[in-house]
């Protein structure tokens, strides 16, 4: 039997915790298919027989960027916003919505000029969320609430 679906809201603050992100602003859009998180500096580093993606994510505001390596990535033709298509790198990690973990596939991209540094598609969401516009941070609601029952 698979588990009930939860309601999302048009934004919420999501965890990384592979990432040692927390609380990032995530926009909610059954438009795009990939989920895609922010991050600059995307290159491929060779040591040895070995390859691996490097890249540097962004924190909070004022905080430096870090640096993070991963040895399991793809790269695959992705459909921008504006419908053009470019080749991205393509990351496994660990999302926290609703106190559940979520192991799900990221594009790597810069998204600097958009409001959301994290993005999430209908990939992530099909069989686990029903979308509502009309809400926000339910997710970040729930673990505050959580916390506070808790203590």
């Amino acid at each position: 039997m698979s588990k009930p679906k939860k309601l999302i809201g048009m934004t919420d603050l999501v965890d990384f915790p592979d990432l040692e992100l927390m609380n990032v602003q995530a926009k909610i859009d059954t438009g795009a298919y990939t989920s895609s998180l922010h991050c600059k500096k995307v290159r491929l580093i060779k040591s040895g027989t070995q390859t691996k993606l490097r890249f540097s994510l962004i924190g909070k505001t004022g905080e430096p960027h870090r640096e993070f390596y991963s040895d399991q990535f793809s790269q695959r033709m992705i459909r921008n916003s504006f419908g053009v298509a470019e080749k991205r790198y393509v990351i496994k990690t660990r999302i926290i919505l609703f106190g559940r973990t979520i192991r799900a596939e990221f594009t790597l991209a810069d998204r600097e000029n958009l409001k959301n540094p994290v993005l999430l598609g209908r990939k992530l969401l099909r069989n686990r969320f029903i979308v509502d516009v009309s809400q926000k941070n339910l997710s970040y609601q729930a673990k505050q609430q959580s916390m506070v029952i808790s203590q």
